[in-house]
């Protein structure tokens, strides 16, 4: 059994790999009760075993893991490693670095948007991946032999994707893109978010700056309050209540205990006081200290055939490139680059994207191209030309 239970065999484990130019990782968790994540296995493999750890086990010490995971000479490939990555920044302080995720590379190598593990290793390997036991609880002893078989899977079939990858990326120059790409994804701040920045995840609709004053005060007393009990955001405060609670501003427990689904209970308790104090504290905040409320540009009337047109060329821009339409530009990016052209403030005129896409956009967009019909495919053409023709 490639299970491993015990810090000895770990450390073991972990000074063989430390042979190795890269290893895959993967990890099993559980989140349905906790704010945090609580880590039940870790699955490693290099290039002549692969294990999976119990974290779990008694007695288990993951320090030498850690440390291998923090050795920069050491790359470190995952499948959509967000929430691998937030696991080892919760336990260490540190993201381990340096990283690849499969994931993103695949969406810049053009396999589309968000790829799954199932399909990339499908398309990649020619191998299948057993995903039926991918709702297991994790947390429950002892693990059976098709549960361990399962895990692994997640990091032995990984390496010959990445290895196909990596030679994709070098043979297309794309390097410079996924190393873009990964910016957020390796920023510590993605993983240690200022508490007072956790109402920007709420759809606050036509809320008004006030409005935002308050939401921002109370989202954040809950942000900090999931955290201190280990409990998710919606089973300290549903979002539909912190929407209720920032319009309507209650100043009693009373108040408060008309929030629905809040109850006079809670309302009256010392956490109905903590919701007073943080909405006291919005009402509170200067108006130049205010958020204010994304104020979209209004597009030109008239701009959909340009909006259209633009979206012809995003489209062709895709298969040339074979990258995800995702990745590329959004239906938002293309609208706002048709009504505005280099003032747009989107992501397709910059970087890789601009190269790729935005710079022909905006071509396109002034007159400075077209799009022409060459054989069985379209294909950009000199625009002043055609417009004397």
């Amino acid at each position: 059994m490639p299970l491993i239970t015990d810090t000895e065999e770990l450390e073991a484990f972990c000074l063989r790999l430390s042979q190795d130019s890269y290893i895959t990782v993967d990890t099993e968790f559980m989140r349905e009760k906790t704010f945090w994540p609580i880590l039940c296995l870790v699955q490693v493999a290099g290039a002549r075993e692969g294990r999976v750890i119990d974290a779990m086990a008694e007695g288990m010490d993951l320090t030498s893991l850690f440390k291998l995971m923090a050795d920069p000479s050491k790359l470190k490939v995952f499948h959509a490693a967000r929430q691998d990555l937030e696991i080892f920044h919760k336990l260490t302080g540190r993201l381990p670095e340096p990283v690849f995720d499969t994931q993103v590379a695949a969406m810049v190598c053009g396999f589309g948007d968000s790829v799954g593990y199932e399909a990339l290793i499908s398309k990649l390997t020619k191998n299948r991946v057993d995903k039926s036991s991918r709702f297991t609880d994790w947390a429950l002893r002892p693990l059976s032999e098709r549960q361990i078989s399962y895990a692994l899977a997640d990091v032995t079939y990984l390496r010959e994707a990445y290895e196909k990858l990596q030679d994709m990326l070098d043979a297309n120059g794309r390097a410079g893109w996924l190393e873009e790409e990964m910016a957020v994804l390796m920023s510590n701040g993605t993983y240690d978010p200022d508490p007072r920045e956790a109402f920007r995840r709420i759809k606050a609709g036509n809320a008004n700056a006030r409005c935002l004053a308050v939401l921002r005060e109370v989202a954040a007393w809950r942000e900090e309050e999931a955290r201190r009990r280990d409990q998710p955001r919606n089973r300290i405060l549903r979002d539909e209540a912190l929407m209720e609670i920032s319009h309507h501003t209650p100043s009693t427990p009373a108040d408060l205990a008309r929030t629905r689904g809040l109850g006079r209970r809670l309302a009256e308790g010392p956490a109905g006081e903590a919701i007073l104090k943080a909405v006291k504290r919005g009402l509170d905040t200067p108006k130049e200290e205010r958020p204010q409320p994304k104020v979209r540009r209004e597009l030109p009337r008239g701009i959909g055939p340009v909006s259209d047109l633009l979206k012809v060329l995003l489209k062709m821009k895709c298969e040339e490139s074979g990258v995800a339409q995702k990745l590329l530009a959004s239906v938002a990016d293309v609208e706002m680059i048709a009504a505005f052209g280099a003032d747009a403030d989107v992501k397709a005129l910059h970087g890789w994207r601009r190269e790729v896409f935005g710079a022909d956009a905006l071509k396109l967009r002034n007159g400075e191209t077209a799009l022409a019909v060459g054989g069985k495919k379209l294909i950009l053409v000199d625009g002043s030309q055609t417009l004397a023709s």
